[in-house]
């Protein structure tokens, strides 16, 4: 499967550019499944467990065997030394009582006694070929399973002809050994066959054949109810895996192609899932995406509209210095042409500073993305602006006045440059505003868990149409009798962005004392700080 991590547009004609390709790897789909059938593995590696649980079964029954048959054969030798008539009764009660064939080997290697003789068969080895079809499947499982997990291979079982002690390769090892020896085999059935043979005194050999046929049939019944949990853990990690990739897979494939299709341009058709229903990880990003979605689609309204308020500030000087510029050649009139290369210079100068407003405007968002915010004391900063005012000319008629706060009081994260910017266009435009003699008051404060910083002048007030405007790029309201062009109607604007750029807020109003407006005020809120 592949994997979520590149989108692409598709190469192919025709088809919809918002369909994804998916890049080789493996797909979350595919971890999940991994991750659950990891488990499943884990138990089918009981399995091997299992098998190896079986060869130390069969160990243990054939040391059993072999400690039967050293027993059997030391109280046979003794019974051939005090009642040798007896033995035939002995054999045929050792026989009864373990449920295996019991036979005895003379030195020359034939048969002289056979409990089977004496009780009849104890136990009985089948034909595959006349058992039922599950037999078969049974014997089949149980060799693809043995030979997946490389279990030991025995020898096959079968009854020698003619019946002498060389056809048991046990018998001659125990003769040779003067020792007990086992063997393990295979009955054509798959019946596990144990035999062991131990020396007798006078040289003969005791020979025992059991048949371990519980063992086969523990260990299927075993590999059975194994495999029917695998089964049941192997469906139940499947439902899983399902259910997982339908609640995460599915849901973040949609943001996805969501996603894509907005960076391909396509953001006002494409409506982003929110997921409102889900209060997990994948419902808040899909939220969060949708918000940006918006963000980003504001964003876009806001440059489209910014470019074309561009267009038209600085096409409007460009249109006098054209008019200017064309009368120049035609006028002969000393005096007019002066007046005429006046309107040129103050053109120029109205272009020269809109493209100065318009360049640190269209910056402002990317350094204020890429500032790092500082311990800022607002009380001594503007303390330091205010006596730098105090010595400008600019100020002639209008008196500053700034109320200090206490030290340490007034303290903001943020950057300073910009916060100063933000105070020096306020200040700067409610000097503008003042009349001569007029009073500009300047106070910080923190209330509760805000820092208040508030510019009043006793200019005119702001009209009442033009307070909810008064913060859009290039509008403009200015005192009577002052040049037209000499501000480009961005420093409020650009205030404005400044402060929401440190979480903040800012808002102009008029003063009104006894129902008449006695000014503007303009209050900047910033979070505080400890």
């Amino acid at each position: 499967m592949a994997s979520a991590t590149a989108l692409t547009r598709s190469s192919e004609g025709g088809r919809d550019d918002t369909q994804l390709r998916w890049s080789r790897g493996w797909s979350l789909t595919a971890r999940i499944l991994a991750v659950n059938m990891f488990a499943v593995l884990m138990l089918a590696g009981g399995i091997i467990y299992l098998d190896s649980f079986r060869e130390r079964m069969l160990e243990r029954r054939a040391e059993e065997a072999g400690v039967a048959a050293d027993l059997m054969a030391a109280a046979v030798s003794e019974r051939m030394l005090q009642a040798p008539n007896r033995l035939a009764p002995m054999l045929e009660r050792f026989g009864k009582t373990t449920d295996a064939r019991l036979r005895i080997y003379d030195r020359q290697g034939a048969r002289v006694l056979d409990s089977w003789a004496l009780t009849g068969p104890t136990f009985t080895l089948r034909d595959p070929n006349a058992e039922p079809l599950r037999k078969d499947v049974a014997r089949f499982l149980d060799r693809l399973i043995e030979g997946a997990v490389g279990a030991r291979q025995f020898a096959r079982f079968a009854e020698p002809t003619p019946d002498i002690r060389s056809a048991w390769p046990e018998a001659e090892t125990a003769l040779a050994g003067k020792s007990v020896a086992t063997a393990i085999r295979f009955a054509p059935d798959r019946t596990i066959v144990i035999t062991a043979a131990a020396p007798l005194a006078d040289g003969s050999v005791l020979h025992m054949t059991i048949d371990a046929r519980d063992v086969t049939r523990g260990v299927r019944d075993e590999r059975l109810t194994l495999f029917v949990i695998f089964l049941g853990v192997l469906l139940l990690s499947l439902l899983l895996s399902s259910f997982l990739a339908r609640t995460i897979v599915r849901p973040l494939r949609r943001l996805a192609i969501a996603a894509q299709r907005v960076r391909l341009g396509r953001a006002r058709e494409v409506t982003i899932p929110r997921f409102q229903k889900r209060r997990d990880e994948i419902g808040a990003l899909s939220r969060t995406l949708s918000d940006m979605t918006a963000a980003l689609r504001a964003r876009i309204d806001a440059t489209e509209a910014f470019a074309a308020d561009v267009a038209h500030e600085i096409k409007n000087p460009l249109a006098s210095l054209r008019s200017a510029v064309d009368a120049m050649g035609n006028v002969k009139d000393p005096e007019l042409s002066a007046r005429l290369l006046t309107v040129v210079r103050d053109d120029v100068q109205r272009i020269d500073r809109l493209i100065s407003d318009i360049s640190d405007a269209s910056r402002l968002d990317a350094e204020l993305s890429r500032v790092r915010f500082e311990r800022i004391d607002l009380g001594v900063m503007l303390a330091t602006l205010m006596s730098i005012y105090e010595t400008q000319p600019a100020t002639a008629g209008v008196t500053l006045a700034f109320a200090r706060p206490q030290f340490g009081s007034a303290v903001v994260n943020g950057d300073g440059s910009r916060l100063a910017q933000v105070a020096r266009n306020l200040i700067d435009n409610a000097i503008s505003f003042s009349p001569s003699g007029g009073l500009v008051q300047v106070t910080v404060a923190r209330v509760g868990e805000r820092v208040l910083m508030r510019v009043d002048d006793d200019g005119p007030g702001l009209p009442a149409e033009g307070i909810n405007r008064i913060f859009e790029r290039f509008y403009s309201e200015r005192p009577e009798g002052e040049a037209f062009g000499k501000h480009s109607g961005l420093g409020l604007a650009i205030a404005k962005a400044i402060v929401e750029a440190h979480d903040g807020t800012i808002a102009a109003e008029n003063r009104i004392e006894r129902d008449e407006v006695k000014g503007a005020r303009f209050t900047v809120s910033l979070p505080a700080t400890q």
